[in-house]
């Protein structure tokens, strides 16, 4: 095999083997292993390698499988091989998933994790091949984790990313495994590391907090500064902070339907890359698997949403009051999937 360590290499062997992995492979994707038929005399693989917050992890190929793994004691924690006659992908726990992820309004010299949350998006995976990407306005007036009430994204400022994720846990009924959080500059960096995002923009956008900056409809491969110019703009949108959270979700989907295009073997750059910049509280074998899920989306099965409600003031401050749509739309994402 190219490319692996040889301690992986030789997990990798024992897999296509038949050999019973032990404690070499996560509890789910040992039950997956189980059903394994007999597999080709010969594999041909590659690894490629990464890493997550300084843990090794690869994802190595052979054909159409994929097989996930993480160091430094190398663990099979997923994957899919249809050549073993593993006909569904074993990533992680069976059934929805759910991830917060975090834009940080920090400024030069802000702490990351201890500043308003300016993008609120909850990406869910129903593992069965669909998902979606919910918004949250800022604006939405809400119990916090850290106590009393406050516009959702204060959380951050209180608490850090787990209250943040702990009061959007309270207010959608979600069970969210964890998040991500990027602030301006890491997102402008990954977004031009990784060439760009091509997106369809819907319609042209002037960007006010950008110099006016003209975001024109139609196919675009977007660089760093302008997909955040368009993530961030709200002001000259006919619905203000809604069409902004709606931009955020098509931003995550663009995203997603480009890391699908590289195929798998491009996850252990892509998330060396994120732990650069950004923070999360999900370990090597949880972001591995749950990315990884990303890749066997279909596009035209994940759907996308925008949490709304009514306008008002509490406290000197202009608010969104959930209403009946938000708590439908919380209902409907349970399973993991939006239509």
């Amino acid at each position: 095999m190219t490319g692996a360590p040889a301690a992986l290499g030789a997990l990798v062997t024992r897999l296509y083997a038949g050999s019973d992995l032990g404690g070499s492979a996560s509890r789910s994707a040992a039950a997956a292993l189980k059903t394994r038929t007999a597999g080709p005399a010969t594999v041909t693989a590659k690894a490629s390698m990464g890493s997550w917050k300084g843990t090794p992890v690869a994802v190595v190929t052979a054909g159409d499988d994929v097989t996930l793994a993480v160091g430094p004691s190398w663990r099979v924690v997923g994957g899919w091989w249809p050549s073993l006659g593993i006909a569904q992908p074993s990533l992680g726990p069976a059934g929805p998933r759910w991830v917060l992820a975090i834009g940080s309004d920090a400024r030069k010299g802000e702490p990351l994790e201890r500043t308003r949350a300016d993008v609120l998006q909850v990406v869910g995976v129903d593992g069965r091949g669909g998902g979606g990407v919910m918004g949250l306005a800022r604006d939405l007036w809400v119990p916090l984790s850290t106590g009393g009430k406050g516009k959702i994204n204060a959380a951050m400022v209180f608490g850090g990313p787990q209250a943040q994720v702990a009061t959007v846990k309270e207010v959608t009924g979600l069970p969210i495994e964890g998040y991500v959080v990027l602030g301006f500059s890491g997102f402008k960096k990954i977004v031009d590391d990784q060439g760009g995002l091509p997106i369809v923009i819907p319609r042209t956008v002037v960007a006010s907090h950008a110099k006016n900056l003209v975001i024109k409809a139609g196919p675009q491969t977007l660089s760093g500064a302008e997909a955040l110019a368009y993530a961030r703009e709200r002001k000259t949108l006919p619905d203000g902070d809604f069409g902004r959270s709606r931009h955020q979700g098509e931003v995550i989907l663009a995203a997603a339907v480009k890391a699908k295009l590289a195929g798998p073997a491009a996850i252990p750059s892509a998330l060396a890359s994120f732990s650069e910049v950004g923070r999360s509280n999900l370990s090597a074998e949880q972001i591995l698997t749950f990315t990884a899920g990303l890749h066997t989306l279909s596009p035209l099965q994940v759907g996308r949403g925008v949490a709304k409600g009514s306008f008002g003031t509490a406290a000197g401050q202009s608010i969104v009051v959930l209403g009946a749509q938000a708590r439908a739309l919380f209902a409907s994402f349970r399973d993991g999937n939006l239509p």
